[in-house]
């Protein structure tokens, strides 16, 4: 179908199906507002009076804008994420919406948790979304990270991406809908947390002390990635994950001999793990396919222009033998225009990520340390399995291998644990969220494929996975490789208008849930 956007004059200008930006082509946040409900949804509840909530608020770049000038960095011990919360408590509470701040044990450390009441019985609808980032290094920055510039089209800041442009495409979407009087046939519950980057009072410390305010029946998170085709701008694939990596990290450590350092020595530590660790650089573990990742990349075949990544996707999936599906999968690799998410979503990957060694520059060390960061594919190759496969390759090295432990807590139990995350299967997509998510796909981006994936990273849903609940991720707005990459990285950004055009489709998927 068509959707026209209000430009505030006589005519209506009806959007071209294959355009994603620039100038009319974007479906405005404040235009969409004003057009009132898309056709096939419910109607506004007569009964519910509109709301005068602010246009700024229900306009997702002015309110991402907001959110990005707020300093959460993470730097692995939580946040000050009191000021962010407490901004977004007063927008809630503008728009007639009761929100509450739960402190936790970490003093500005806080979660913000607002509950739109709806009409009937269904458990509710909670959409789940941090608000702390990692830290930045302003000195490869080319804008201020924490000012939310735009420039080009794009808009800077740490979070643009993962995960304060999410959070503000949800938020203006659910503003618009009670600024038309609409009502929700369930509870809608906004958790705004923090902790998911790091620290010890995230999701499961608010869970197990306040589980009365987030029980749900369906959960919305972070995750699916909205790709483009090779233009970088034409929307291809939308997708919902269903499912996350499980996160684990090994420790590499190699010994030597201490010495002064006028005589350097054979068998230097950090000579020896920086071979061990060439080594693992130049390695990927083996490709394993599932249900999960068949289907999204059946899908990704079925979605992109580019006829040689089609025919690369369709041999990896038809591949018979491993060594066949190696290879199919460099190919494929080799010729997507997000290569390194999709190395991601075939292998357990493995990331260094902290090096350590020595103390002062006229003493060889004893020892040199790596942390390695591993996400396996759930029903792929287990976290032991993948242990056993480095400590093989290692031997000969004399470099130990050691899967990271919480204190007091042994190797076996650890790997035990790791299993059963492992094992967890998919969420089931039988349900009135996940078919939300595609039909609202369908109308916003009507020439790209939907398809559920594996997220190559983790979130907060453990809680309510670990409880049955039903949890997807949408990060919704289309981007290109150069801005998937600026996730944790440096100039993170989204553009303008497909955060808008996000906004929309989240205000769709909301839809589907007024009564």
């Amino acid at each position: 179908m068509e959707i026209t956007r209000d430009l505030g004059e006589a005519a209506m200008t009806p959007l071209r199906r294959r355009t994603f930006l620039g100038g009319v082509a974007a479906l405005g946040a404040a235009g969409i507002a004003g057009a009132g409900v898309f056709a096939g949804t419910a109607g506004a509840n007569p009964a519910a009076a509109a709301t005068a909530i602010p246009e700024a608020d229900k306009d997702a770049l002015d309110l991402l804008q907001r959110m990005l000038r707020f300093d959460t960095q993470n730097f692995g011990q939580g946040a000050d994420t009191r000021p962010h919360a407490e901004m977004l408590k007063a927008v809630w509470e503008n728009a007639g919406v009761a929100a509450e701040i739960i402190d936790t044990p970490q003093p500005d450390n806080v979660h913000l948790i607002a509950r739109i009441p709806g009409t009937g019985t269904e458990k509710p609808l909670l959409i789940l979304g941090h608000s702390d980032v990692v830290p930045v290094e302003r000195e490869n920055w080319t804008v201020e990270p924490f000012s939310g510039e735009v420039r080009d089209g794009e808009v800077y800041g740490r979070g643009a991406l993962d995960m304060k442009g999410a959070n503000s495409a949800t938020i203006s979407a659910l503003l618009r809908h009670i600024s038309e009087g609409a009502t929700f046939d369930r509870d809608i519950i906004v958790l705004t947390d923090c902790d998911e980057e790091a620290g010890s009072f995230g999701s499961r410390w608010l869970a197990t002390n306040h589980w009365d305010k987030l029980d749900a029946g369906m959960v919305l998170t972070e995750g699916g990635w909205f790709l483009a085709q090779k233009d970088k701008t034409t929307p291809m694939l939308i997708t919902a994950t269903r499912q996350d990596k499980v996160y684990f990290n090994l420790d590499l450590t190699a010994g030597g001999t201490a010495t002064h350092s006028s005589k350097p020595n054979p068998d230097s530590a950090i000579v020896a793990l920086s071979r061990a660790v060439a080594e693992l650089g130049d390695w990927q573990a083996p490709v394993h396919l599932t249900e999960v990742t068949r289907e999204y990349f059946a899908a990704l075949a079925k979605a992109s222009d580019d006829a040689g990544f089609k025919r690369a996707v369709e041999l990896l999936l038809s591949a018979r033998s491993q060594n066949a599906r190696e290879r199919a999968a460099r190919v494929m690799v080799s010729k997507s225009s997000y290569p390194w998410l999709h190395s991601a979503l075939l292998r357990t990957t493995h990331a260094f990520v902290i090096e350590d060694a020595g103390y002062k520059e006229n003493v060889i060390p004893s020892s040199a340390h790596v942390r390695i960061n591993c996400r396996a594919i759930p029903g792929g190759q287990k976290p032991r399995e993948f242990l056993a496969q480095v400590r093989k390759m290692m031997a000969e090295r004399d470099v130990e291998v050691a899967l990271a432990v919480a204190e007091g807590v042994s190797e076996e139990e650890t790997l035990a644990e790791l299993d059963k995350t492992w094992s967890t299967p998919p969420a089931d997509i039988d349900t009135p969220l996940f078919k939300a998510l595609g039909e609202a796909a369908a109308e916003t981006y009507p020439d790209a494929a939907f398809a559920p994936a594996l997220f190559e990273a983790g979130t907060s849903l453990a809680p309510w996975r670990a409880r049955g609940i039903p949890g997807y991720g949408v990060y919704p707005y289309v981007l290109d490789n150069e801005q998937l990459i600026g996730m944790h990285g440096n100039d993170e950004r989204i553009y303008v208008e497909a955060l808008r055009q996000g906004s929309d489709y989240m205000y769709k998927v909301f839809a589907r849930f007024r009564s």
